[in-house]
């Protein structure tokens, strides 16, 4: 799906100013509101926008302990296990990868024994074979996604 010029505007006053309105957008960016609605509505459909709610800390919610386990399975079962850690509410993301591991967690925890028994409770999911966590001291890099809004909608500039 190709973004343009317009769509990255549009996408990084929904990233600066998400609790705008659509009235207010399009009165920003100096167009219509249903030109607006129409860009927004493409860009959900295709994928672009992939949700609206607001952004949550797993610390304020007394969670501060950020950890980040690889998930090794056995062959033919990693659907199930992916299934499984979808039942376990302290993991908020899970990816299959490659490399040192079949699936990679990211796992929010009250505190160092709390991590620990969610790993327990992982290990004896079946048909996983063994774990590897490695504990995020501090984020360097805050999840982000505008300079890569921007980096799109410098190329489709330079591609006019």
């Amino acid at each position: 799906m190709a973004v343009d010029e317009l769509d990255t505007r549009i996408l990084r006053l929904l990233i600066e100013q998400p609790r705008t309105s659509v009235r207010e957008y399009a009165r920003l960016l100096g167009i219509a509101r249903g030109t607006l609605q129409a860009r927004l509505d493409r860009m959900e459909r295709d994928g672009v926008i992939t949700g609206t709610g607001p952004t949550l800390s797993p610390a304020a919610l007394g969670h501060p302990v950020l950890a980040f386990v690889h998930v090794e399975v056995t062959q033919g079962h990693l659907d199930a296990v992916g299934d499984a850690l979808a039942a376990v509410p302290e993991i908020i993301e899970a990816f299959s990868i490659t490399g040192g591991g079949d699936l990679m967690t990211r796992v929010a925890a009250r505190d160092a024994g709390h991590l620990e028994d969610v790993i327990q409770r992982l290990i004896q999911i079946p048909g996983v074979v063994r774990t590897r966590t490695e504990v995020a001291l501090r984020e360097r890099v805050p999840h982000r996604l505008l300079p890569l809004v921007e980096s799109v909608g410098r190329s489709a500039a330079a591609q006019r």
